[in-house]
């Protein structure tokens, strides 16, 4: 699949996702599979872009081509200017957001709320595929409400705007992430338009995957909460599609080289104390599927420097391989 002249090897994408997908992440899951990963939510206010949060945001210094920025806010100048200082900081390609259902985004009037008005979503289109000389992507969800079911129009509205490659989340803004995400809507949006298509939305394991493309016809998948803990997805969905085979599981010692390298990422980006309670969310996530999850959340949330993180997750990995469960007071 191609987005612009960027190839996007396998058609794999991870998600933007506010407080998950930063750079150690982002570079975690290309690494590991990912065709593509599309940055943090990044703010068109000019105001905020100098604040530490927006500073990390933009940073793709040593990040594998193609780097993609996404970008929110309501008014078509300053997203056309958020894309053109992006582009000038990095970004190969601008995404820009109309799917994100949280509250304080759709309270100002950005994110999904979006697509309520459909003319004030063509002239943000058309004011940021005119600022930039990089690909426009754009991300929605298949409507409002289930009343309201729009994803079609704004499809249509995407294409005549330029925009390189849609993605679409099979949920309207009001479902959250609540039940499950209807294929239908982005089949027809597939259909309707002749730009790229990715489906996003309960995309959990690579039957499910084959199932999403065979139901959807669409060009490529969206990989999002199903890579927290596990971003190794992207290389057995890749290997599934490619070869009709599954892959086996991560061994203990790999899930305990590729999550200490995590760490050691999140702690060099972040630095101290903000790195290692940024990485505790990542601890659980890795352990959400294990018997001993309490057990490992116990030990390492005690940890309060780096150092002390590494070594009880390392300690921890080491029983898990030599077959004991650790237990909180035994760290």
């Amino acid at each position: 699949m191609h987005i612009g002249p960027h190839l996007i090897s396998p058609p794999l994408i991870l998600a933007p996702m506010a407080g998950v997908t930063d750079k150690p992440f982002r570079q975690l899951c290309k690494r590991l599979g990912a065709g593509l990963a599309v940055s943090e939510m990044t703010t068109s206010d000019p105001r905020l872009w100098q604040t530490r949060k927006s500073l990390a945001r933009m940073d793709h210094v040593g990040e594998p081509a193609p780097v993609s920025v996404q970008i929110a806010g309501y008014d078509p100048v300053m997203l056309a200017e958020a894309a053109r200082y992006n582009v000038a900081h990095g970004a190969q390609i601008i995404d820009i957001n109309m799917g994100c259902p949280a509250k304080k985004v759709c309270n100002v009037y950005a994110g999904s709320a979006l697509l309520q008005d459909e003319p004030l979503v063509a002239r943000i289109l058309e004011a940021v595929v005119r600022a930039v000389d990089v690909p426009v992507t754009l991300k929605i969800r298949t409507g409002w409400n289930r009343d309201n079911r729009n994803g079609l129009r704004i499809a249509r509205i995407a294409e005549e705007a330029g925009i390189a490659a849609l993605a679409v989340h099979g949920r309207t803004r009001a479902d959250l992430y609540e039940g499950e995400a209807e294929y239908d809507t982005i089949a027809a949006i597939k259909q309707a338009v002749r730009i790229p298509v990715l489906a996003n939305g309960d995309i959990d394991s690579p039957i499910k995957a084959r199932e999403v493309l065979r139901l959807t016809g669409a060009d490529g998948l969206l990989i999002g909460r199903a890579a927290q803990g596990r971003p190794w997805i992207f290389r057995e969905l890749a290997h599934f599609l490619a070869h009709g085979e599954l892959l086996a599981e991560p061994t203990i010692d790999e899930v305990r080289e590729i999550l200490l390298g995590h760490l050691h990422a999140l702690h060099a980006f972040y630095g101290e104390p903000q790195g290692v309670r940024i990485a505790r969310k990542h601890l659980g996530w890795y352990a959400k599927d294990r018997p001993e999850n309490a057990a490992f959340r116990a030990v390492v949330n005690r940890a309060e420097s780096a150092e002390a993180q590494l070594h009880l997750t390392r300690d921890y990995f080491d029983a898990l391989a030599a077959g004991t469960i650790p237990l909180p007071h035994a760290a």
